[in-house]
């Protein structure tokens, strides 16, 4: 099974990084978010990727082309007609496709564009700019027992607000920091399709998160597998270094795979 994953948009919220890099690309514990993604997907068997690549979509493809550089001891020696020795290759065992879907195509019209390498069959889709340490094995395994067009991982993200309750004469009798229960329940990512979904996508200004989704919904074809572990997007610079603190601390409950 295929892993799609969106990469492709601005990131204008987080723009003191995202000026010179897409977004998936920014570094969380010395390696860009994509990477951490993949190797959460990886760590539960799957290992090919199509990425829905975008904004400096140059970028994500350097990254890939020189992988085993960045991740490799190597001996450049110029004695020998510049003849390149590889000590220790730490490449993954992956696949990776990168797509340039365009600069303002929208995530609908993103999953659009890549359902040529999807060869009719079943795929997972996710945001490239959120982790989780949801089980995607039992993602699959739901997604397939309730037969739906597409599964969403549905989570609650932590409260950002604490709540008042003010009595008489403008008192506010109790403060309390809003509890991650206290949250509705939001599309995660973490999404297992069928390729069904493509005929709910009519351009590549289309939002996956609006027609698709909605019309889906009210034919009864969208679940949604709740989980009340650990997710969080990168969407701004803070949360990018609270990411950052949970790796350096030892506390990142994505990282299932058991470190960088």
């Amino acid at each position: 099974m295929k892993v799609v994953i969106l990469a492709g948009g601005y990131g204008t919220r987080i723009s003191e990084e995202s000026m010179v890099k897409p977004k998936p690309m920014i570094e969380i514990g010395g390696q860009p978010i994509l990477w951490h993604i993949m190797k959460e997907y990886s760590y539960y068997g799957y290992h090919e990727f199509i990425i829905c690549a975008g904004y400096k979509q140059h970028v994500i493809k350097e990254y890939f082309a020189n992988y085993y550089l960045y991740r490799s001891d190597i001996t450049f020696d110029f004695t020998k007609e510049n003849a390149v020795l590889i000590h220790h290759n730490a490449a993954e065992p992956w696949k990776v496709t990168v797509v340039d879907t365009g600069l303002h195509t929208l995530t609908g019209g993103r999953i659009q564009k890549i359902q040529d390498y999807i060869n009719n069959e079943s795929f997972l889709i996710t945001y490239g700019d959120a982790v989780c340490d949801v089980n995607i094995q039992d993602v699959v395994s739901f997604h397939k027992k309730h037969g739906k067009v597409i599964t969403m991982t549905a989570v609650q993200p932590e409260g950002r607000f604490g709540t008042l309750q003010i009595g008489e004469h403008h008192i506010v009798d109790t403060f309390s920091e809003k509890k991650k229960e206290d949250s509705g329940w939001i599309n995660g990512g973490y999404m297992v399709a069928e390729p069904k979904l493509f005929d709910y996508i009519s351009g590549e200004q289309v939002a996956l998160e609006r027609e698709p989704l909605r019309k889906l919904s009210g034919e009864k074809q969208l679940a949604a597998y709740k989980h009340r572990g650990f997710w969080k997007c990168m969407d701004t610079l803070k949360e990018k270094n609270q990411l950052d603190e949970m790796i350096q601390c030892g506390h990142a409950p994505w990282m299932v795979w058991g470190g960088v």
